[in-house]
């Protein structure tokens, strides 16, 4: 096993844990940024072009018909082939987080319409499905399995959200395992059906499952309830008769300890299990070899690459299988307070030299992800605190057609997520409801000061009672950094002046022959 350094050009924030990496003809693509993707990239598809131990981050483009595709993290992404021999393919993406942290529930098909050197389209259709829809969950995995000329998708584990009856405020967006049911989707007629196995106690998370045939192998994942990563290996037997189908599972002896473990397939019957976490605060440094073959399935340990300090020290780690055996690994920079988007990422080689020259590095055929869940019970929630900071300029896009990414505003630097004071300590990571109004969003008040602008009311310490008046009063509201100047710039009352009486004009002066003494007293009164 090898394991070299590389580079990326330009954006590198938006590789963050939870992302997905699919391959189509030989490239891989990357899927799953953090944060509502730019109009320049309406789809958050970007090719990842790698060259020289640099990569570039090409944004793709999705055909007129497709629906809309958001940046999922933390989905179930597995290939779908039309059957055994076919060189045709799509991938199936289930469920994951939005931006939003909202969980999705949806399932979608994504195929390759086009591609040049300049532009790479896909096609995104929603699937509409009946019976038993699993929950909006994360974390989960999806497989697809062959039974008797049938195909069908099996879903199992995950986490979700605590149902809306039994939230409050203080743990509003609080996580819980989904329910140990096994599901079973047909897409041609497009319908699910649960299955309830003894042997399944715990909707595991962050587990890892190989299927084969008509055989799905579990193993690791994480607990919530008990906090503790499965040992034990089950194996899912799916038979596909003309009639219902049956659903079995037994518990197989030599299971591992882990969970969030990438695992990359090196030849036809054999696999290689990196990374991961065997507990709560410590990384799962040892690299296992498994090799599947007719109903049964062997894991032992194999040497493992020279991981650099770098590695070794640090806290936690993500990334993705890239296919045929190599996997993209990513650590924290050093300097996360001064660098918040700083990662660093490796290439894993785990297989020799000869298995290099026949393959590409980009070459895959499925991908699992490499990341703790970020949720309130496990200390790994540094993990998502690295934010979106990427450049539309910088993504390298030679001459295809884009849009301008002016027409439309980035939510990853406006709207709620915004540092909307000096003192505002809302972060899109941490950031959980204080007002009984809220729910995925923090509240807002605008500020009707010069150009107005919007801050949040948590920043501005307005009481919910307050709050709410002010959003049903017709008032204006001024923000804390701009109040006092409001009341300096504030036009000063009218001061009631007393009416003074006009003066008479004075009258004409006239001779006045006086026949008779008059007083000079009774003079001044009478031209007064």
């Amino acid at each position: 096993m090898s394991l070299r350094v590389v580079s990326a050009v330009g954006n590198s924030s938006l590789l963050q844990p939870g992302f997905s990496l699919l391959n189509f003809d030989g490239n891989v693509y990357f899927f799953g940024q953090k944060g509502w993707p730019k109009r320049s990239c309406p789809t958050g598809v970007f090719l990842l072009d790698l060259k020289q131990n640099e990569f570039k981050m090409k944004p793709a483009f999705f055909s007129k018909d497709s629906c809309y595709l958001p940046p999922l993290r933390y989905p179930a992404v597995c290939m779908l082939r039309g059957n055994a021999e076919s060189d045709e393919y799509q991938y199936i993406i289930h469920g994951g987080k939005t931006p939003n942290n909202d969980l999705s529930n949806k399932i979608y098909i994504m195929s390759l319409v086009s591609k040049n050197s300049k532009k790479t389209t896909f096609q995104c259709v929603e699937k509409d499905l009946g019976g038993d829809v699993p929950e909006a969950r994360y974390g989960h995995t999806i497989n697809v399995v062959h039974s008797r000329g049938k195909t069908m998708s099996v879903v199992f584990g995950g986490r979700s959200y605590t149902p809306l009856a039994q939230r409050t405020t203080e743990k509003w967006n609080s996580v819980v395992d989904c329910l140990p049911s096994v599901f079973l989707i047909d897409f041609e007629f497009g319908c699910c059906t649960s299955y309830i196995l003894p042997e399944l106690q715990d909707g595991l998370s962050f587990h890892v499952s190989i299927a084969r045939n008509d055989t799905i192998y579990i193993l690791g994942g994480h607990s919530l309830q008990s906090n503790t990563r499965s040992p034990s290996l089950y194996k899912l037997k799916v038979d596909l008769p003309l009639g219902s189908p049956a659903v079995t599972c037994t518990v197989l002896p030599g299971g591992v300890s882990v969970s969030s473990a990438i695992v990359t397939q090196t030849s036809d019957t054999e696999f290689v299990l990196v990374g991961g976490y065997q507990s709560d605060n410590q990384k799962r440094l040892v690299c296992n070899r498994i090799v599947v073959e007719d109903n049964k399935i062997e894991i032992v340990e194999r040497a493992t690459p020279d991981w650099t300090s770098d590695i070794k020290h640090c806290r936690m780690w993500f990334g993705c299988d890239m296919g045929k055996g190599s996997v993209l690994l990513g650590i924290p920079g050093a300097n996360k307070q001064l660098m918040s988007d700083a990662n660093y990422f490796y290439i894993l080689k785990c297989k020799g030299a000869e298995g290099d020259k026949e393959e590409e590095l980009t070459e895959q055929i499925c991908s699992q992800t490499l990341t703790e869940d970020p949720g309130d019970s496990t200390p790994f929630e540094d993990s998502e605190e690295f934010c979106l900071r990427a450049e539309t300029n910088s993504f390298d896009v030679d001459d295809t057609d884009t849009y301008n990414e002016d027409d439309e505003e980035d939510e990853s630097e406006t709207g709620y997520w915004i540092i909307c004071s000096a003192s505002c300590n809302i972060d899109i990571n941490t950031w959980v409801p204080f007002y009984s109004t809220e729910l995925n969003k923090p509240a807002m008040i605008l500020c009707s000061s010069g150009a107005s602008h919007w801050v949040h009311a948590q920043c501005m310490n307005l009481s919910e009672s307050m709050l709410l008046h002010l959003s049903e009063a017709n008032v204006k509201y001024f923000c804390n950094e701009h109040v006092d100047l409001y009341k300096g710039l504030r036009t000063p009352q009218k001061v009631v002046h007393l009416k003074k009486q006009p003066m008479k004009p004075l009258r004409k002066k006239t001779t006045m022959k006086l026949t008779t003494p008059v007083k000079k007293s009774f003079l001044r009164r009478l031209f007064e």
